[in-house]
């Protein structure tokens, strides 16, 4: 019985495509919106019915799985088309529906105009069948393929207005960037099979903690390192994470659901939920954990950074998923497993909740997103305003706000462990902390408070958004506020997430060794020292921007500001270093290819025809010309015999 339901968890959404496809020009939009929000909403259900005896208060049932069907059989490989539902996989897909689910109900009001409506749904369901296959694949080439999907989902809804030339290569450019990972990833999988002969999931990790425990597998085995390093590189393009994190900010091209669902429920957190399910590699290799841990605080300091610069509403929330994504590595590269699962959590609920917001707010404006040029709008969007505000208070990490908690257990880990790395990445977290306050209260002065700076066409059309948008801003802003819950400090004893995600993580936990308790009057001074730290960051920001942006309406021209006004001129750097010299390798080898290789094919083509011409000339079919040839022939042989 299980396992047919869990087969229906990710056959439904696919379904739904299907059907909205061959159905679309006979389909009522409402309809087609209501069956795509059917579509999310029934495997979240399921998934709650099949995944409640999972987990460590049911030990003897740790998982359940379903063969739909034999898939690739060959050359000593032998992988089915098999689905696993344990702790790690039902929390991710309890989120990706959960929050897909109010994605696509605030997608009915806020796409309602748009002539593609039915294929917006389409693409959307795609997203999520795709990524359903990659949390519950139970074999590397399943989860490969959903991570292949959710990367053409991600190019097809980042460049779903191709009219304009600029979504479009924002989504050329998500997929291309994404390819680099992908190769990583690749041979991080023929490694593993390599190493282990299949790629079975659980036989994988299952393998390699045994092969520790009977000292096959060393501490820091250079193998695994390796793979575990391929692994990080395929995490890096899909988590967006120094250097390959430059496609995230420009997919903010796509309507504001698809920035939503992208940023906070579905493929950014693909190659976290894949360092997560490996974590027993990251544990046997130290120094892959430590490029983890090291990658993830610069790409939450680099990314923070640019952000208290950026003017875009929406740009200032992509480059704070950036930063929060470095979190969530950064508390895996420390071994924080079960903090940085619980920050993937807590951050799908307050960025959710902070990009439909912001939707919301460019709804309002008549597609305005420009934050210089919003401002006084808490009166003319109480819905949107309050909501906002609960999102930029968890953001920041604010007590008793979910991201506080989430936050503050991965900085811990990190400050309190031992060796020379643990207190540098977490003293790079701390002033991230400060920053992310500062941007986010920024955000939130620049757009709802000070004076009005909205042009004629945007005033005369404000207005608050439909239900269809506020009540799933009101549920986000509600599960932003208690989302703590699911896991508080370790002097309360009380860990729901945490626990329940123990059985997967044992393994890792194993071979690092379980994190070492302090005491209470630690872990409070430290709670004390961060939570100062961000209020001081908010305060600073709510003081600075009081009457708008004051001196930041003129452009710097030079200096720090200019740097991060410009994201560190990534962008260029990357122009003139990768896209130029490959841009001309591509161009020399297309002059070689055109006019050296086809010039010699070509070339012996023409002779070829030329001497058929000459031929040609011979054969002509006239009496009188073979006649003479004969003659001229036979001339020829008797003079030759003389």
């Amino acid at each position: 019985m299980e396992e047919n339901l869990l087969e229906l968890i990710i056959l439904i959404p696919f379904a739904s495509v299907v059907v909205q496809y061959f159905l679309h020009r006979v389909l009522p939009a409402r309809l087609a919106g209501l069956i795509a929000c059917g579509a999310v909403l029934v495997p979240f259900l399921l998934t709650v019915v099949v995944g409640r005896g999972i987990g460590a208060a049911a030990p003897q049932v740790p998982a359940v799985t379903a063969t739909i069907a034999s898939w690739l059989t060959g050359g000593g490989l032998e992988v089915a088309f098999g689905l696993r539902l344990d702790p790690l996989s039902c929390a991710w897909t309890l989120v990706v529906t959960g929050i897909g689910f109010l994605i696509h109900v605030y997608s009915l009001g806020y796409m309602h105009h748009d002539p593609g409506f039915k294929r917006f749904f389409i693409y959307m369901n795609l997203f999520i069948g795709s990524m359903l296959a990659l949390v519950l694949g139970d074999s590397l080439p399943l989860l490969f393929l959903g991570w292949e999907g959710v990367g053409l989902c991600s190019y097809l809804l980042i460049g779903f207005w191709f009219e304009d030339m600029n979504n479009a290569r924002a989504g050329q450019k998500a997929f291309v960037v994404n390819r680099i990972g992908d190769l990583g990833f690749l041979l991080a999988m023929l490694m593993i099979f390599q190493t282990f002969g299949t790629l079975d999931i659980a036989a994988v990790t299952n393998g390699l903690s045994a092969g520790h425990a009977q000292g096959t597998f060393a501490l820091g085995d250079a193998r695994i390192t390796l793979i575990a390093l391929l692994l990080f590189v395929g995490a890096c393009g899909k988590s967006a994470q120094l250097p390959l994190f430059v496609w995230l900010p420009d997919a903010m091209a796509g309507p504001t659901p698809v920035s939503a669902l992208i940023h906070a429920a579905t493929m950014v957190t693909a190659g976290i939920y894949m360092v997560a399910r490996f974590s027993v590699f990251f544990a046997l290799a130290p120094v892959a954990s430590a490029v983890v841990a090291i990658v993830g605080a610069l790409t939450a300091f680099v990314s923070a950074t640019i952000a208290l610069r950026q003017r875009d509403i929406k740009k200032v929330l992509a480059y704070s998923t950036c930063s929060q994504l470095g979190y969530m590595f950064l508390g895996l590269g420390v071994g924080a497993y079960g903090a940085a699962v619980f920050h993937v959590v807590t951050h799908a609920f307050f960025k959710a909740l902070l990009f439909l917001g912001a939707g919301s707010v460019i709804h309002a404006l008549s597609h305005e997103q420009n934050a210089m040029k919003m401002g006084g709008l808490k009166p003319h969007l109480p819905r949107t305003h309050w909501t906002f505000f609960v999102g930029c208070f968890a953001l920041a990490g604010i007590f008793p706000f979910a991201g506080f908690f989430s936050k503050d257990k991965i900085l811990g880990e990190a400050l309190l462990g031992h060796g020379w790395l643990f207190p540098l990445v977490g003293v790079l977290g701390l002033i991230t902390a400060l920053m992310t306050a500062f941007y986010t209260f920024r955000l939130y002065r620049l757009v709802f408070t000070g004076p009005e700076r909205l042009d004629a066409h945007a005033k005369k059309h404000l207005h608050e958004s439909p239900a269809t948008m506020t009540v799933p801003l009101v549920i986000l802003a509600l599960l932003s506020i208690g989302g703590g819950a699911l896991s508080l400090p370790a002097f309360a004893h009380f860990d729901i997430l945490g626990d329940y995600l123990r059985p997967i993580f044992a393994p890792a936990l194993a071979v690092a060794g379980e994190a070492a308790h302090h005491a209470v009057n630690v872990e409070v001074a430290l709670m004390l020292v961060s939570l100062a730290v961000v209020i001081g960051g908010a305060w600073w920001a709510w003081n600075r921007f009081a009457r708008g942006p004051g001196d930041q309406l003129p452009l710097p021209q030079g200096g720090l500001p200019f740097l991060l006004e410009n994201k560190w001129f990534v962008d260029e750097i990357y122009a003139i270093f990768v896209v130029g010299p490959m841009r001309g390798t591509a161009l020399l080898a297309g002059f070689f290819d055109r006019y050296v290789i086809d010039g010699i094919v070509n070339g012996l083509a023409r002779l070829c025809d030329l001497c058929g011409a000459v031929v040609r000339l011979l054969q002509n079919g006239a009496v009188h010309t073979y006649a003479l040839l004969f003659i001229a022939g036979a001339v020829y042989l008797v003079c030759s015999l003389l």
